[in-house]
């Protein structure tokens, strides 16, 4: 007798996914039904990572989107008091694949729980503020279903992750 093959984790839905996209407008996970997602957490006053992952992936969604594959890029912040839409629609200008999320504190910490992200303000002398929010780095790719396909480290090189994201859109 065959077993049966263990759920695949979901786009969290509820309040674990109520939050403010960067026009201002509530959104939550319904709003993405239909249509595969790739998720990034993230924040705007990152020097490195962030603006590199955000690069890297628009650059993969457009090589993509000329395949035919269409994918809506998720940002959320992991920095609520700093991201506010605005602030989010001038950080991803640039990267117009991709959709910026934030909200209170208290609907960020519920996103971050939903999907197992770290992220922890932790004081820097050198940003205006005097902090800066050190945070998983991995990208997460789901169905139009909703359901996880897989995950994309930072570290993973660009060919590799691109070469993952067609097969797990291809199959």
């Amino acid at each position: 007798m065959m077993s049966a093959k263990p759920d695949r984790p979901r786009l969290p839905s509820g309040s674990e996914l109520e939050l403010t996209d960067h026009f201002g407008q509530p959104v939550s996970a319904a709003d993405w039904r239909g249509q595969s997602a790739l998720v990034l957490f993230g924040f705007t006053h990152c020097r490195v990572v962030c603006p590199r992952a955000l690069t890297r992936y628009s650059a993969m969604l457009d090589q993509l989107a000329a395949e035919g594959m269409l994918i809506r890029g998720l940002y959320i912040s992991v920095d609520p008091a700093r991201d506010t839409p605005q602030v989010m629609r001038d950080f991803l200008a640039p990267h117009p694949r991709f959709t910026g999320l934030t909200g209170s504190v208290e609907q960020i910490e519920r996103t971050k729980a939903a999907f197992g992200v770290f992220a922890r303000r932790v004081s820097d002398p050198d940003d205006p503020l005097g902090y800066r929010v050190p945070h998983t780095a991995i990208a997460y790719l789901f169905d139009a279903d909703g359901s996880c396909l897989g995950h994309f480290a930072d570290a993973l090189p660009g060919a590799e992750a691109l070469a993952r994201l067609r097969l797990l859109l291809a199959t």
